[in-house]
């Protein structure tokens, strides 16, 4: 059961007693002071480095905004959530979901489950066969993008709503990048994977694959037929162990494992396999040793190693005699510091992975064959808050293969002049490279992050792309730079627009039907707290959690299938009904209720929409601020502009 927290109170204890009796007076006194309505972002958008509309659509999906006429509610849902992510049932997936971490739930009892919401969405779309939103009229300018993972396919889209031609360009025969080699298929199924790369497809992207930039078309010549380019390379290129004995044959990288694991040529591993890192990459490198199991009798082409670097593909007979192999994971951060979600440790671990934390290697122990027999470490301290070797604790790990998961670095041949010298290339704010114009990037090739980093770097980066096409410079980034509500496209959508402004003076604009009354929007700066909502309003109610399939280290095996199981529309509908619309108005109508001079009231259900549910009679109002007291959302402040 999760812990409950006291909601109920707006104060502490102790705050019977007042301050002094002049600041009391001139500072307490709000009777000038009527409601007004300031729209700002929830957390959990300020948290999505996708930028998302969360609140938006979780709103859609609880049926508290509607979708307009004739439209279901699950493609008004999904075209919200594409208005930022042209991935979701794959982000509802995978993303780790820094989103429920800011969720102002958690100051009730628990996050909203915003990936399973997601990922009902994104499913419902491949399901139904939804488009994306349309491309937009041709501009004339054709823009270049290499790489075909997020980042890259998140920038053609956006670009394509522009009206932009684009084309991208992929080394591997498939597209993806790291969504398809580098996370394993039971994780993102391929037929979602393929369903949600198509739909961008759709939009009219050219697409030229088994086709390496610097090798098959120089980069040069790409600048020159392009009016921009978009760099999206990822960092697909593991690092290696920096440890003395850490070039032995059978030390191969996490990157390099998934990828001959995901290209199906990696049919079975070693007996012993050491994985080295703490990341999730690192737990995926061990799930997917546990389910592959290893051969007894192996010949020589058959070690991993040979078939991971390329050498040849496995015999699917012999892999028939497979065993489960041991996996053991060591990661120099302690158990509390691990970078791994929460999950995939949970996961990992009930599949029988051994988990020691607190490891670092020292050296890698090679035998006569040159071929790595075990791992030497030492325990590491973390209680300082930095890394600290303790002396005396050095031991040994004995192994068959060891996978290295400790970080990666793109691979720059052909693009040397942009090499930051970390194997990386370096950008500014709008994902500009730097001392060229034309040059944008975004993805791991900037800095090795999460997918949903990428597509949002590949939104602001389409944007600055943009503007270098029509002449200008990109103009500023708000504070809160993520997709926000906007109430006059919503009052457009309608057929509630305002009338057009007379640009004149003129009084009593508080009817005026070319005004929007009392409502302010701070979104683009304002991420609203906790302890501006009252708690008080929201009753306990534990999450729907999506369910899982039971795998344990005697059935893991083998065992390719999704182990999660998305929510049902029901489901989904009562876990979104749980987010508690931070910000914005969700239509509870504690203001209308208790307001004690009838001074709130309802729009007319004519004119009402999203946004616009609530009004004030300033000639009742007295300034007693129990309306905003009594707020869930955080949604009303008193004092006009304050």
């Amino acid at each position: 059961m999760t812990e409950k927290l006291l909601t109920t109170r707006r104060f502490k204890d102790g705050d019977n007693t007042h301050r002094p009796w002049v600041e009391e007076i001139f500072t307490a006194d709000a009777s000038h002071k009527c409601p007004t309505y300031v729209h700002r972002a929830p957390p959990c958008q300020g948290s999505c480095p996708s930028g998302e509309d969360i609140r938006g659509w979780l709103n859609i999906v609880r049926g508290i905004e509607k979708p307009p006429e004739g439209k279901p509610w699950q493609e008004y849902a999904f075209n919200r959530v594409t208005e930022a992510n042209p991935f979701p049932a794959i982000m509802g997936r995978v993303c780790p979901a820094p989103c429920e971490d800011g969720c102002n739930r958690n100051e009730v009892e628990d996050h909203v489950g915003i990936n399973s919401v997601e990922q009902f969405i994104g499913d419902y779309g491949l399901e139904h066969k939804l488009a994306l939103h349309s491309a937009g009229a041709d501009t004339g300018k054709k823009v270049a993008i290499i790489g075909s993972g997020v980042a890259g396919l998140a920038c053609a889209y956006h670009l394509r709503r522009m009206g932009h031609a684009c084309t991208v360009f992929e080394a591997h025969e498939k597209l993806g990048g790291m969504m398809r080699y580098g996370i394993p298929g039971y994780r993102v199924p391929d037929k979602v994977l393929d369903g949600e790369i198509q739909r961008i497809l759709d939009l009219g992207v050219e697409v030229r694959t088994n086709t390496k930039i610097g090798e098959d078309i120089s980069f040069a010549d790409l600048r020159s037929e392009y009016d921009a380019v978009f760099i999206a390379l990822g960092a697909q290129s593991g690092m290696a162990l920096p440890v003395p004995g850490g070039d032995a044959p059978n030390v191969i990288s996490g990157v390099a494992f998934l990828q001959a694991f995901n290209d199906g040529r990696l049919q079975h591993t070693s007996g012993r396999v050491l994985v080295v890192g703490g990341g999730d990459t690192s737990m995926d490198v061990a799930a997917v040793a546990r389910r592959l199991g290893h051969i007894e009798n192996k010949r020589e082409h058959d070690r991993p190693e040979n078939i991971i670097l390329g050498h040849m593909a496995h015999d699917v007979a012999t892999v028939a005699q497979r065993q489960g192999a041991d996996v053991t994971l060591i990661s120099r951060e302690s158990a509390d510091i691990m970078p791994a979600t929460k999950m995939e440790v949970e996961h990992v671990t009930q599949e029988g992975v051994k988990i020691r934390p607190g490891l670092l290697p020292i050296e890698v122990i090679v035998g006569d064959d040159g071929r790595a027999t075990g791992v030497r470490v030492i325990q590491t301290d973390w209680t300082s808050g930095d890394m600290v070797t303790v002396e005396g604790t050095e031991s040994e790990i004995e192994c068959d293969l060891l996978v290295s998961a400790i970080g990666q670095r793109g691979d720059l041949s052909g693009f040397e002049e942009l090499d930051s010298g970390r194997g990386l290339i370096d950008a500014d704010g709008f994902y500009r490279v730097k001392d060229h114009p034309d040059l944008f990037v975004g993805g791991d090739i900037i800095r090795p992050h999460l997918l949903t980093t990428a597509i949002g770097q590949a939104s602001v980066a389409a944007e600055g792309v943009n503007a270098f096409l029509s002449g200008k410079d990109p103009s500023k980034r708000p504070k809160v730079d993520v997709h926000h509500f906007n109430l006059l496209d919503k009052l457009r959508e309608t057929d509630h627009a305002p009338a057009e402004y007379p640009h004149g003076q003129d009084r009593g604009t508080d009817s005026a039907n070319y005004a929007i009354h009392n409502y302010e929007d701070r979104s683009f700066v304002e991420i609203v707290p906790a302890d501006e909502l009252f708690l008080g309003h929201f009753s306990y109610e534990e999450r729907h959690k999506r369910q899982e399939s039971t795998i344990t280290s005697d059935s893991v095996l083998g065992s390719f299938g999704e182990r999660i199981e998305g929510l049902t529309e029901e489901e989904a509908q009562l876990e979104a009904n749980r987010c508690m619309s931070c910000g914005m108005c969700f239509e509870c109508d504690n203001c209308v209720i208790f307001c004690p001079q009838d001074a709130i009231f309802r729009v007319k259900k004519t004119d009402a929409t999203m946004g616009r549910y609530v009004d004030t009679d300033y000639g009742k109002c007295i300034g007693c601020h129990i309306c905003e007291d009594v707020c869930p959302s955080g949604y009303i402040q008193m004092g006009l502009g304050e």
